[in-house]
């Protein structure tokens, strides 16, 4: 484990000091992250302060969904952001290389090296976490407890969905247009599931995972999760990494290398 986390820390730190080569880049990659959370956040009040509630939550608690939706997407772009990089190693022969080091392929591929600009807002965000939190009020430690946990959660099923996108570009080399789904499936989960009129909101929660990414911790610090719907979470994301990582393994077994 010392030594993935030592290498984790090397590549981390080779893509964080191209990142900052550009400082101008730096300043408008993070400018435009904030700008593009700011408009929904905008368009949220504006919604749910006509209509005083949304799916029966009130703006606080919609307001909750949209930055919990933020904190996981912002962590699983800074731990895995080396899945966008990964069709490039296919078709340039490079993943062939990767096999033949002492170093497991997959982490290779996913943990390659994180992006510390996708990190960046996520401090201040945490900020506004607890600002949120504050003025929802009625939160207890056991929520706050089981949310964190949720979170973990969330991440688990975001890797595993990146597990399977990493399989899918070796046997098709297609890897951009699979991340771009599921980050358009999970952004379904900016407002409440029930916002959706069946049967969308019934496959978002019991076929699609978006429910169990982000409703379910919003839902269990607010105290209205039933302990049925957190164990549909974890059981979830435990059958999903088991078959993503099925999946990578059946993928490695049809690869015959960029030469052949």
């Amino acid at each position: 484990m010392k030594k993935y986390i030592s290498l984790w820390l090397t590549m981390t730190s080779r893509i964080t000091q191209i990142a900052f080569a550009s400082r101008f880049g730096v300043v408008f990659f993070t400018l435009g992250k904030v700008i593009r959370f700011l408009f929904f956040l905008i368009f949220l009040v504006l919604i749910v302060s006509k209509t005083k509630s949304l799916a029966g939550y009130t703006l606080w608690q919609v307001i909750l969904f949209f930055v919990t939706f933020n904190i996981i997407d912002i962590v699983t772009q800074f731990f895995l952001r080396e899945v966008y990089r990964f069709r490039s190693y296919i078709v340039s022969g490079s993943f062939d290389y990767m096999l033949t080091k002492p170093l497991s392929p997959l982490f290779r591929s996913l943990f390659g090296g994180s992006d510390i600009l996708d990190l960046i807002t996520l401090v201040p965000l945490l900020g506004f976490l607890f600002y949120v939190l504050n003025q929802i009020g009625g939160i207890t430690i056991a929520g706050v407890v089981l949310y964190v946990l949720l979170l973990i959660n969330a991440f688990v099923i975001a890797l595993a969905f990146h597990i399977f996108v990493l399989g899918l570009g070796v046997i098709i080399t297609e890897v951009d247009n699979a991340i771009w789904i599921y980050r358009e499936m999970t952004a379904l989960g900016r407002v409440p599931i029930a916002v959706y009129r069946e049967p969308i909101s019934w496959i978002l929660t019991f076929i699609l995972p978006v429910a169990a990414m982000i409703t379910f911790p919003v839902q269990a610090v607010l105290g209205i999760l039933s302990w049925t719907g957190v164990l549909l979470a974890f059981v979830f994301s435990g059958i999903f990494l088991l078959a993503s990582l099925r999946f990578w393994r059946y993928a490695l077994r049809q690869y015959s290398s960029a030469s052949s």
